[in-house]
């Protein structure tokens, strides 16, 4: 039966207020405890607690006062937004019932130094933390940041025992926004309507399949021949080189990057908590995927809310197969 304009406003108002309610029950009770308050891990909680998709987020580092400081400042903040997170401290416990673990300790890189520079250091910081977790029946989902974040996302991997489904690392997400906001700025456009990914190592040696990039749905090198004098800047040399350079030019300027990982964070932990089903990029262990295996790399991959759904197989060409292949090789000579 057809509804006239008035049952019409009953039934989208009834249908709105549902699908509201079906939000706030999938963030329900949504808890995120986050190791490591720096300046990375205290942007991610307050990344999380603007976008509001859960309700809980602990902060947990060596530096207790540092971390109660962090929580009390993001808690003010909260009471601007239209979400209610409660933001605390607390100690490993909380990770028994934690919907998600984010682990972003470690040492920052220094101006000169590469991701890998940091390793060493990094892992020191991985195995006090796995002293604990080793402890706890951890329910679910772990994501680290902290660099080297392929090599730190299969140490932790394999500390834990868990499938890679539960854990994995943000990868090359960063780069991948980098390389679309190059793309974006090169041609004068918006860098929603660039897509394309970033593969391989979370570092110097990652690579672009240039090969399933679009502009405006487009190929980009369709672009390119249709109107030179506006794209004829977007040479591939030349995006990469910005993508790579993009988070050292940060650091040389500022010390330390953070706004952008906090958002690729929470971007990545709504797509869990919402369970969306989206595809990210997230450095995943490979287990024959692109013809890696034994690796976690950079990959697009299908993410919900039991983690690593499924990992997308973009077709490469022989050379960036060659490119990624090199990418891989990088990564498991640095891993311990």
């Amino acid at each position: 039966m057809e509804l006239v304009s008035g049952q019409k406003y009953l039934y989208y108002c009834g249908l709105e207020k549902l699908i509201r309610r079906e939000e706030a029950s999938m963030s329900s009770g949504r808890k995120i405890v986050i190791i490591g308050a720096g300046h990375v891990g205290s942007h991610c909680a307050y990344a999380l607690a603007i976008q509001g998709i859960c309700e809980e987020i602990i902060l947990l580092d060596i530096d207790q006062v540092k971390a109660e400081s962090h929580a009390m400042d993001i808690a003010d903040s909260v009471c601007f937004l239209g979400s209610s997170v409660t933001v605390r401290t607390g100690d490993y416990e909380d990770c028994k019932d934690a919907d998600m673990i984010v682990i972003s300790a470690g040492v920052p890189r220094l101006p000169g130094q590469t991701r890998l520079d940091t390793l060493g250091a990094s892992l020191e910081c991985m195995k006090e933390i796995l002293t604990h977790l080793e402890k706890i029946e951890i329910p679910g989902i772990i994501i680290t940041i902290s660099n080297p974040a392929d090599i730190i996302a299969d140490y932790i991997r394999k500390g834990t025992g868990l499938p890679r489904s539960r854990v994995f690392g943000t990868g090359t997400s960063l780069d991948t926004a980098r390389m679309r906001r190059t793309v974006g700025d090169l041609c004068g456009i918006d860098p929603h309507s660039v897509v394309g990914f970033v593969l391989g190592e979370h570092g110097d040696s990652s690579m672009i399949p240039f090969s399933h990039l679009t502009i405006f749905g487009k190929d980009y090198r369709e672009l390119k021949a249709e109107n030179p004098q506006r794209y004829g800047g977007l040479l591939e040399e030349r995006i990469l080189e910005r993508t790579h350079l993009r988070g050292m030019d940060i650091i040389n300027g500022k010390g330390s990057t953070e706004f952008g990982i906090g958002y690729a964070l929470a971007d990545m932990a709504k797509a869990v908590l919402m369970n969306e089903h989206r595809t990210l990029p997230a450095s995943v262990l490979l287990e024959g995927e692109y013809g890696q295996k034994g690796v976690h790399a950079g990959v697009p991959c299908v993410i919900g809310r039991d983690g690593i759904e499924q990992i997308i197989e973009l077709k490469l060409t022989k050379e960036e197969q060659r490119l990624f292949d090199s990418s891989c090789e990088v990564i498991r000579q640095y891993m311990p």
